[in-house]
């Protein structure tokens, strides 16, 4: 199995410490790119690749944009966002798990690798990645 959990990129932590990052700047996009069971994605995972993307109808190479739909907040000492879920309509794909990325910076470096825990797949419908709720203890992206 080449998925093994949710991670937070650790080469994203660094970048954030070095100012890589600004994922609310004006024109700033972070995507969100599906893959097959055979993508080896980790927390050492450093940028978006093709290679092990899903493909099918309903879904293009590199994934789909995310929106924002909560700014950076804080909540005692966690801070965290959220998107919105995002989805690809009448779909043909199978997907196991996926990369959110910064597509601003050079390189497409990697921000969080999702583990879906199986095979995900639709057949002229829509695929839904359901974001977490946007809390201190379940948002997609926290720092503690």
């Amino acid at each position: 199995m080449a998925f093994t959990g949710n991670f937070v990129a650790t080469s994203f932590k660094q970048e954030v410490l070095e100012g890589v990052h600004d994922l609310r700047a004006a024109g700033a996009t972070q995507r969100i790119a599906l893959y097959t069971s055979s993508a080896t994605l980790n927390a050492a995972t450093t940028a978006y690749s093709s290679t092990n993307e899903v493909s099918g109808a309903g879904y293009t190479a590199a994934g789909a944009a995310l929106t924002v739909s909560q700014d950076p907040t804080i909540s005692g000492t966690t801070a965290y966002m959220d998107y919105i879920d995002p989805s690809w309509a009448a779909s043909t794909i199978t997907a196991r798990g996926a990369l959110i990325y910064n597509d601003t910076v050079a390189g497409d470096p990697a921000i969080l690798v999702l583990d879906f825990g199986t095979d995900k797949s639709t057949t002229a419908q829509t695929f839904t990645v359901q974001i977490p709720t946007a809390d201190a203890t379940n948002a997609i992206l926290r720092f503690a």
